[in-house]
């Protein structure tokens, strides 16, 4: 019984690494995250939150912070604040 108890968590285990891996691997996983953070960040915009206090909180630039909300994509490397 311990064995395929064993094998049941094996598998499950193996599920769970499958779905991590689709979900926050690989560079298009990256690229949905970033999307969906930036969305986030024009929203907070949107919603009476400053440019320096996103900034701040993120521990990015602000030139950073205004090209996310201005739709413009932000530069390769992300600057830190």
């Amino acid at each position: 019984m311990a064995r395929r108890f064993d094998e049941l968590a094996g598998q499950l285990l193996l599920q769970a690494a499958v779905v991590l891996q689709r979900t926050v691997a690989g560079e298009r996983a990256g690229e949905r995250l970033k999307a969906r953070r930036n969305a986030a960040l024009r929203a907070a915009y949107r919603r009476g939150v400053t440019v320096e206090e996103l900034a701040v909180r993120m521990r990015l630039s602000q030139g950073w912070v205004r090209q996310v909300l201005a739709g413009k994509k932000p530069p390769a490397v992300e600057e830190a604040a």
